[in-house]
């Protein structure tokens, strides 16, 4: 399934294929090369480039650099994540700390994150403040966001607001952030960068519900990650939350005794939480609130005041996203 506009994405490639790394330590850069060349989506990185080119940015490849930067940041982030959640699959592949250790993945992570802000140094001149700016609240917002994550662990009652706090921290505002860098870029003026920030932030809410819709309901052969994988760790996903808000007293020893069983018993969890999500139209609940998420991006989308014809690539990819199987 092809993600946003197919130039912009040959683009990313093709400027992701000529980054250069060093040969040396093998064990910082390799891993760098590996997560990168893995075929993600290329969301956020063509998101600057559309941010850039709504607003009407002639010269994309002077958004390239930004555009790297993200994806530089993402990946950083992802490594890390990983490690934190113990997983083992990312876009299909062992994840980094899988495939050489932890101290490596950490590492690679730090050195990527530096890699992001030297490709913010080669933006335009008079763009890189505003550039930092946004750049580096997006990045505190991320790890406020992932702090929550693991915070939640440990809490017996998450809430739908907690959740959806916590998601557009650690994934919405890279979205939205992503398109308010390319609109930095174009010089559009700061009302308008709200309002297509705040498109991204939507979209990215709905994006991150329609992932943990996925996790329990998606394709093992096309999802890209570990099908289950939430319900095996006994993560708070919105399924979990909406499943623990409607579920009767006379299911709570059902739910409880899931929520104990081992690794071992893997197959047994997944397939009685979903039971649980099944009789209980957990999955239509979720679905509902992501359309709620997915009218508010359209609404702020509408109000950006260009022309509605530049606005196609945005429209298009977010419909995209909403019904993709991985």
């Amino acid at each position: 399934m092809m993600f946003g506009n197919p130039l912009f994405a040959q683009i990313i490639d093709s400027a992701l294929a000529q980054s250069s790394f060093p040969a040396k330590p093998e064990n910082l850069y390799q891993p760098i090369a590996y997560i990168l060349s893995l075929a993600g989506k290329r969301i956020r990185p063509q998101l600057v480039l559309l941010g850039a080119d709504l607003f009407g940015y002639k010269n994309i490849e002077a958004a390239v650099p930004a555009a790297l930067a993200i994806e530089y940041f993402h990946n950083f982030s992802l490594i890390h994540d990983d490690i934190m959640d113990k997983a083992p699959i990312r876009r299909g592949k062992a994840t980094v700390h899988q495939h050489w250790n932890d101290s490596v993945a950490i590492l690679s992570g730090d050195a990527l994150l530096v890699k992001a802000y030297e490709q913010l140094s080669n933006c335009p001149v008079n763009t890189i403040a505003p550039l930092l700016k946004t750049f580096n609240r997006i990045a505190l917002e991320v790890c406020e966001g992932q702090q929550l994550d693991m915070d939640f662990e440990l809490e017996e009652q998450v809430t739908e607001a907690q959740y959806i706090e916590m998601i557009r921290l650690k994934t919405s505002v890279l979205l939205g952030g992503a398109l308010a860098l390319g609109a930095i870029i174009a010089d559009a003026d700061v009302e308008e960068r709200e309002k297509i920030n705040a498109f991204g932030v939507n979209l990215g809410i709905a994006f991150q519900l329609q992932d943990d819709i996925l996790d329990a309901y998606g394709n093992p052969d096309t999802f890209g990650k570990q099908v289950g994988g939430d319900i095996l760790v006994n993560k708070k996903t919105i399924l979990h939350i909406l499943l623990k808000r409607v579920l009767d007293a006379a299911d709570r020893p059902k739910f409880d005794a899931l929520l104990a069983l081992k690794n071992e018993e893997g197959d047994r969890k997944v397939q009685g939480m979903k039971e649980l999500y099944n009789a209980y139209a957990v999955r239509e609940l979720a679905e509902a609130l992501k359309e709620q998420y997915m009218v508010k991006a359209y609404q702020y989308l509408a109000d950006v005041t260009v022309e509605e014809g530049r606005k196609t690539d945005l429209y298009q990819l977010a419909d995209t996203l909403m019904h993709r199987a991985r």
